[in-house]
This record gives structure tokens, sequence and C-alpha cells, in this order.
């Protein structure tokens, strides 16, 4: 009986490279077909785009945060008050982070972007909410050695299939060159929305939630980190978040969200 002879594993090897091109050559025609029939629509208006899923006048809309504002908390100041001066809510509840930083006001057009990101398997938006997140928190980023997303419980994670502030921080990453640690950081107990919450129901809410993991303390131990989340309302989850990263050591811990509500009596999620 003959023995079949394996081809060389240098033209398997050719002929796997030439499969993954072809796939990869199908795949962008595909993709450029769905995008003539259906051309990207503003996630915001619904009206025709090129680019970043937000059309000129919803991007004209959205209130970007530039100085002054509150060197700990990021919220903007309506005039210049002088270097270092500290806004009111900074001096009476100081925050176990270092500082904050947002890249927009959270107004309407930057709640629709949250939540299709969030809630709506948009994760086309992430590149470019993560661009404008790193412009605002240029001055964290030059200074700090990882990023950490806000964790999601794994019940959470599980029907929402990806964690939006994961999502933010690797297109950060890819901005700033700072890594991600993305296991370090874990939600150890679920918690409730925090939507609709006051105040003190929030900070209740979050406490005892999230944890470094004991195999994961060397990760954060001596680093200077920047927390990432989509959103900073009373900053509950991120004051708890901040304060394991501190019990494990962190030398440093600032947070960078995507939006911020500047006055949560009249602007709630």
């Amino acid at each position: 009986m003959e023995t079949a002879t394996a081809p060389p594993r240098s033209i398997t090897g050719h002929f796997h490279a030439a499969l993954r091109l072809a796939r990869g050559a199908w795949s962008h025609a595909a993709k450029l077909a769905l995008d003539v029939a259906l051309p990207t629509l503003c996630v915001a208006c619904r009206e025709p785009v090129d680019g970043d899923g937000v059309c000129a006048a919803c991007w004209a809309k959205l209130s970007f945060i530039a100085p002054p504002y509150c060197p700990r908390l990021g919220i903007p100041f309506v005039y210049d008050p002088g270097p270092g001066m500290l806004s009111m809510e900074a001096i009476a509840d100081p925050p176990a982070y270092a500082r904050a930083r947002a890249a927009v006001r959270y107004d309407d057009v930057a709640r629709t972007l949250v939540h299709a990101l969030k809630y709506q398997d948009r994760t086309d938006l992430a590149p470019a909410m993560g661009r404008w997140m790193a412009r605002a928190g240029r001055e964290l980023l030059e200074e700090a050695d990882a990023l950490v997303p806000v964790p999601l419980h794994w019940r959470r994670g599980w029907s929402r299939r990806y964690n939006q502030s994961g999502a933010l921080a690797r297109s950060i990453e890819r901005q700033s060159g700072v890594s991600v640690v993305s296991e370090a950081l874990r939600r150890v107990r679920p918690t409730q929305q925090q939507i609709g919450l006051s105040r003190s129901q929030r900070a209740s809410n979050v406490q005892g939630a999230f944890k470094v993991a004991a195999d994961r303390s060397s990760d954060i131990a001596g680093r200077r980190v920047i927390l990432i989340d989509d959103v900073l309302t009373s900053g509950a989850t991120v004051d708890a978040c901040a304060r394991a990263l501190l019990r494990a050591k962190a030398a440093t811990v600032d947070v960078l969200v995507f939006a911020r509500v500047v006055d949560t009596h009249k602007s709630p999620i």
C-alpha cells in the first residue's frame, strides 16, 4: 500500500497565507459594498455622515471642556479664578483620586454617543471618543504608567458582551502609548444601575464592590494609574475604584472620562 505524502510545509504555509489574503480581500469588498449600500448615519441625528459617527452639525453641538477648570475635579469655571484655585466641590468633598478630566459636558449629543456605545453595540464610536479623551487628558497621560478601565461585573459583561470603558481605554492606548491593564481591578460583587440613585445611594451602592486581584497587584503597585470610564456623575464609582487601587499601593490615581455631568441637579443621567 502506498503511503500518502504530506505536502511540504512551505507549500502549506503559502496556501494558508493566500487563503487569508483572499478572505481579507473578500471581507474588505463586502464591507465596501455594505458602506455604499448603507451609508453611515450620524448617531445623534441619523443624517448620512462620512467620518467618526457624528455629523458636523452635531459635532458643533458637543460642549468640549477646556480651561479654565478646577485642577482637581476638572469642573469648568465660568471665569478664570487664577492658578491653582479649586472648586467648592473639591474643597467640600475631596475625592480619593488626584485629578479628573473629561472631554465633553454630558449634554444631549454626548448622552446619545454614550448610550449608543454602551447599549447599542456601537463600538465603532470608541476610536473618536477615545481621541477626544486623549486630548482632554494629555497632561495626565504624559505622567501615567497604566490605563485601568472601570470593570463590569462578569454577569453584566456576559449580557453586554463587552465593556465600553475597556473599548475607550484601548483607543486611548493607541493614541498615547500608555498600556491598558484590564484584569487587575475587578468588580467583586454585582451592583444595581446607578441611574436614578441619589448621591448617597450611589456611594453605598458601590462601596466594597471593587478589588485588585491578589495575583495582579504587581500591575498596580507603585504605578501611576488612570481610571477610564464613559461618564462621571457623582464620582461614586471612580472614587470606589480609586480607593481599591490605592489600597493595592498605586502611586497615584487619576480619572479620565468621555463626559461629565457638570450640574448633577439639572443634568441627571
